[in-house]
């Protein structure tokens, strides 16, 4: 047997920032096509590994020169590259004492599927068809929020996004599920969101509402959250709301048809690959925020992370001199 403690300082050294263990018995209830007892039906245990997204990946979106840091190394680069490479780490270590893992990264097929176009719809239609009678569709999905709520990480904040008490909502998940019978970490009973309403009022696309609420329930324990709409979401987070996007100098907005409509100086080629760019601007930086000034978070800094007050474009000062949405002429730029 390997000694839970060991298995997690080894999760650290290889990289995880943070880790935690559920029994499988904790996903009792989840939606068939997001159970991962599918996955793995012998599995014992769920480990949930936390990569912190580092503090400066946001600074040059809160300067407002520098956009590209969060997007290619905070969201994919954590997702689709560093963790799944910690993943394989832990899932050979594992492998090496005569148990199987099964590592599930945060990326789905179903995502990326040219049939998923229409990324208004809330909840997609399946691209895949169950292989047996009583099976779920691949890919399954698995709610890594709810797995790192199950593995004791941490909570819900107001906005839907998962908070720790080490680095707030500052972090990505993945999970690993082995037959190692590990003994659970306890549920997180502190209190980290105040439910201060500053994801709600700063999102940029106005999803988070102040009143409504979701609820879930896991292992047992009733979480709640925001009523988001995914869609004003959705829009906003890719640049949608032109006040906040300094690469749509039409100001039209940038909403999904209108960045698959656009053609030259970049704009398709820079938003097909920088989904993130208005920077979690509420639910992640304006909650950061109000959880260092509150001093609750266990890894600290020397200096505060707003400097400045924030910025938002005024677009009836909009320079003449800016490049339209044409056909470029330099074709050195792309």
């Amino acid at each position: 047997m390997i000694d839970k403690e060991k298995l997690r300082k080894y999760a650290k050294q290889v990289g995880a920032d943070l880790c935690g263990f559920a029994s499988m018995d904790r996903f009792e209830g989840a939606p068939k096509q997001m159970d991962p007892r599918y996955i793995f039906p012998d599995a014992k245990t769920c480990i949930v590994l936390a990569f912190r997204i580092p503090r400066g990946y946001f600074r040059g979106i809160e300067e407002g020169t520098y956009f590209c840091n969060y997007t290619a190394m905070g969201y994919a680069g954590i997702n689709e590259v560093y963790g799944p490479i910690v993943l394989r780490e832990l899932c050979c270590y594992i492998e090496d004492h005569g148990y199987e893992a099964v590592p599930v990264p945060n990326i789905s097929f179903r995502n990326n599927a040219p049939e998923f176009s229409d990324l208004r719809v809330e909840q997609p239609p399946l691209v895949s068809l169950p292989v047996e009678e009583g099976k779920p569709a691949p890919d399954i999905l698995i709610d890594m929020r709810a797995a790192a709520f199950a593995a004791g990480l941490g909570e819900f904040g107001w906005s839907k996004v998962f908070l720790t008490p080490e680095f707030g909502p500052m972090q990505r998940f993945v999970a690993l599920l082995t037959d190692l019978e590990v003994e659970p970490d306890p549920i997180f009973e502190g209190k980290i969101c105040d439910r201060c309403m500053s994801c709600a009022r700063m999102c940029t696309g106005g999803a988070i509402s102040k009143t409504e609420s979701d609820h879930l329930t896991i292992a047992g324990h009733d979480v709640e959250f925001t009523k988001l709409d995914v869609h004003a979401c959705h829009t906003a987070y890719r640049g949608g709301i032109a006040e906040y996007n300094p690469f749509d100098v039409s100001g039209n907005g940038l909403g999904p048809e209108w960045v698959t409509a656009q053609k030259g100086f970049g704009l398709e080629l820079y938003m097909r690959h920088n989904h993130a760019l208005e920077g979690a601007r509420g639910c992640m930086r304006e909650c950061y925020i109000h959880l260092e000034k509150k001093g609750v978070l266990t890894h600290k800094f020397k200096n505060e992370f707003r400097k400045n007050k924030p910025w938002k474009i005024d677009r009836s000062q909009r320079p003449d001199n800016v490049i339209d949405t044409g056909e470029s002429s330099d074709k050195t730029l792309f």
